[in-house]
This record gives C-alpha cells, sequence and structure tokens, in this order.
C-alpha cells in the first residue's frame, strides 16, 4: 500500500514563495516517477511538474522558471519550491505516482495566492 502525504499550503500574498513536501511510504520509492498535479476551481486536474528516479524534470510551460521540483530518496520526500506566486496558482495541489499502470494520489493541500 503506497500512501503520500502532502504538506505546506497555505495562504501566500503575489510574488511569494511557498514550499510543498509530500512523504511516501514504502521503500520502493526511490524506483518510480514523482510528480506534483494541482486543480483549481472548475478547472481539471493538470501537471505541475515531475521528477523521474534519475532526477530527471520536468515542467508545464506556465510554472517554468518560477518552480523547482525536487526529491530527497533516503527520506521518502518530494518537494515542490513555489517563488513568483502569481493568483493564478491559486489551486490544491497532489502529489502523484504511478505505479505498475496503478495512479496513487496524495490528500492534497491548499494553495492561495491572493492579496
Amino acid at each position: 500500500q503506497v500512501q503520500l502525504v502532502e504538506s505546506g499550503g497555505g495562504l501566500v500574498q503575489p510574488g511569494g514563495s511557498l514550499r510543498l513536501s509530500c512523504a511516501a511510504s514504502g521503500s520502493i520509492f526511490s524506483m518510480y516517477k514523482m510528480a506534483w498535479y494541482r486543480q483549481a476551481p472548475g478547472k481539471q486536474r493538470e501537471l505541475v511538474a515531475s521528477i523521474t528516479r534519475g532526477a530527471r524534470t520536468n515542467y508545464a510551460d506556465s510554472v517554468k522558471g518560477r518552480f523547482t521540483i525536487s526529491r530527497d530518496n533516503a527520506k521518502n520526500t518530494v518537494t515542490l519550491q513555489m517563488n513568483s506566486l502569481k493568483p493564478e496558482d491559486t489551486a490544491i495541489y497532489y502529489c502523484n505516482t504511478n505505479i505498475l499502470a496503478t495512479d496513487y494520489w496524495g490528500q492534497g493541500t491548499q494553495v492561495t495566492v491572493s492579496s
């Protein structure tokens, strides 16, 4: 059973920063790609960033240059550093991994960017 637990969301002003963390259970964490998705009200869930087990990263165009994804395989954690936040970044952010064609999701953490 894979469990993902996010933390670090909150309210921040435009231009501010937040750091999201995802703690994963299980010793197989290091074997799989990890990702962050987000879902804004009335919109579909979208990929924000992903990182392979070899630390190759991929970002949505809307966050390139502002967000950084990283992982610590020894601690079973994946982190999303978000800088220069904009109101349009407001959403629930979810940690994700796909293992043997099964998606696993965390419970989500709310990020609100507002003055």
